[in-house]
């Protein structure tokens, strides 16, 4: 069906009610977009396969240790834990006074990050269907290891190696936003009850013509509609893919 013959029946439509369809466009585009787009290259069922299959390769192993003996950390005098490089984030303890909770103070242990991070899904159009794409990643501390996470999500200490590791593909197309298609861009908080005054900027950026040759395996092109359909499955979808699409 043809997007552009129904957004103008749909025009005819708003104009009988005494309404302007421009108010309204926003709205119509990501319904068209669900209900019409669909992806060329990678049906739902190849994209869960492709998924489940990196999952079961995942080699990522979890041991727990002892804070003491964990290695470029240290615990401080005060009892607050950092990384020997001074970036990443620290441990710090807080006390809490509200009147508005359900005990009136309390002390807890907080993560205490200087810096900010990015969290950023490329977009593209190709043949008129609008792809996101996404990075299944691991993660430590995720449930059955891998998700389905932004195309970027990364720390200042990681953009700037300071991991020692490799650059974070795609990154560069984050550089100099001010002179992108930037199709959304809000500081977004972390979960306030264990995250110490941290917000990551949510990015959505437009890559016209991006090149799908360019993507590793750990990256695959979805379609609005494809990602709805994941949120039905547990533990598939990462919280900050959420958080950036949320506004659509």
């Amino acid at each position: 069906m043809n997007k552009d013959k129904i957004k103008q029946d749909l025009k005819i439509q708003f104009e009988s009610l005494g309404k302007n369809i421009s108010e309204y466009e926003k709205y119509v585009d990501v319904f068209l977009e669900l209900a019409l787009d669909q992806n060329k290259y990678f049906s739902n069922q190849e994209l869960m396969d492709w998924f489940k299959n990196l999952r079961e390769k995942c080699t990522i192993k979890l041991k727990e240790k002892e804070v003491k003996d964990l290695k470029d950390w240290k615990i401080l005098d005060s009892g607050e834990i950092v990384h020997n490089s001074g970036g990443f984030y620290s441990i710090i303890g807080v006390e809490v006074n509200s009147a508005q909770r359900e005990v009136k103070s309390w002390d807890q242990p907080m993560i205490y990050q200087k810096e900010m991070g990015i969290l950023g899904i490329i977009t593209t159009l190709k043949d008129g269907i609008r792809y996101y794409i996404l990075h299944a990643k691991a993660e430590p501390g995720n449930i059955y290891k891998l998700q389905l996470s932004p195309t970027l999500q990364a720390t200042f200490s990681n953009l700037g190696l300071v991991h020692g590791g490799k650059k974070t593909l795609f990154a560069n197309y984050f550089d100099n936003l001010e002179s992108k298609k930037v199709l959304y861009k809000q500081w977004l908080a972390e979960d306030g009850g264990r995250f110490y005054l941290k917000s990551n900027l949510n990015v959505l950026l437009d890559v016209p013509d991006f090149d799908f040759s360019t993507l590793t395996n750990e990256y695959r092109p979805f379609t609005f509609s494809q990602i709805k359909d994941f949120l039905r499955f547990d533990q598939l979808i990462n919280p900050h893919v959420r958080s950036i699409l949320c506004h659509l």
